[in-house]
C-alpha cells in the first residue's frame, strides 16, 4: 500500500484513539475521590470492589467528589440499591444539576435517570427508564453530557435529554447521600470516557 493511501485511515483512527475509557474507581480505596468537607461523618467505604455509603444517626448528608475535573464525557456506573428510601444521584460538575437515583424527596416518586434543576425541580421524567429499575439487583446508568445537554439511559433502556441553562463548562462529578434520609445505596464499574 502506497505512503498516501495511509493517511485517510489513520485519520479515521485518531478519533477513536482520543476516546479511551478512564476508570475512576480502582476497586481498592477511594483516591480518586474527596469526601466533601461539610461531611462531619465517614459515611463512604470500600469493600469487595464496591463503593458502600450509608447514612449516619444524624442522617447528615454527604457528598462524594472525583479528584478530576471533565467537560464532555460519558459516564457509566452500576449501582445497588440498599436498605431504607433511596435517594441518591450523580452530581454534574458541581452541587447544582444532578442526574437522580432513587426517590424524589419532593415528588414522592421513583425518578432515577431525571434530571433534577435547582429552581426546576424535574423538568423533565424519562419514564421508561423509571420502569427499568431493578430494586434489589446491579443496575447500570449511563450519562452523556456534551456541551450543555445531558441524556441518559437506565440498564439499556433510554431516558432523557435535556438542555440545561444552568450547565458549566467543567467540574468535577459526584456521587450523592441526600441529608434526611435513613438509607444505603453501593456503587461499583464507574467509567468514563471523555470526548476531546
Amino acid at each position: 500500500m502506497k505512503l498516501k493511501s495511509l493517511f485517510p485511515a489513520l485519520a479515521l483512527l485518531l478519533p477513536i484513539s482520543s476516546l479511551a475509557e478512564e476508570s475512576l474507581f480502582n476497586g481498592k480505596n477511594l483516591d480518586q475521590w474527596r469526601i466533601d468537607s461539610k461531611s462531619k461523618a465517614t459515611h463512604w467505604t470500600v469493600k469487595d470492589g464496591t463503593i458502600h455509603c450509608q447514612s449516619d444517626p444524624k442522617k447528615a448528608g454527604s457528598l462524594l467528589w472525583t479528584t478530576k475535573e471533565f467537560t464532555d464525557f460519558t459516564l457509566t456506573l452500576e449501582f445497588k440499591n440498599g436498605e431504607g428510601t433511596i435517594d441518591s444521584g450523580v452530581m454534574l460538575k458541581r452541587a447544582k444539576d444532578q442526574i437522580q437515583i432513587g426517590i424524589s424527596g419532593s415528588l414522592k416518586r421513583d425518578l432515577t435517570a431525571s434530571p433534577y434543576i435547582p429552581g426546576k425541580g424535574y423538568p423533565v421524567e424519562g419514564k421508561e427508564a423509571i420502569a427499568a429499575v431493578k430494586p434489589k439487583d446491579w443496575n447500570t446508568l449511563k450519562i452523556e453530557v456534551k456541551g450543555s445537554t445531558y441524556k441518559t439511559w437506565l440498564n439499556g433502556v433510554e431516558g432523557i435529554t435535556y438542555t440545561s441553562d444552568t450547565a458549566i463548562p467543567k467540574g468535577p462529578l459526584g456521587l450523592q447521600l441526600h441529608g434526611n434520609r435513613d438509607m444505603s445505596i453501593s456503587f461499583r464499574n464507574i467509567k468514563i470516557t471523555e470526548k476531546k
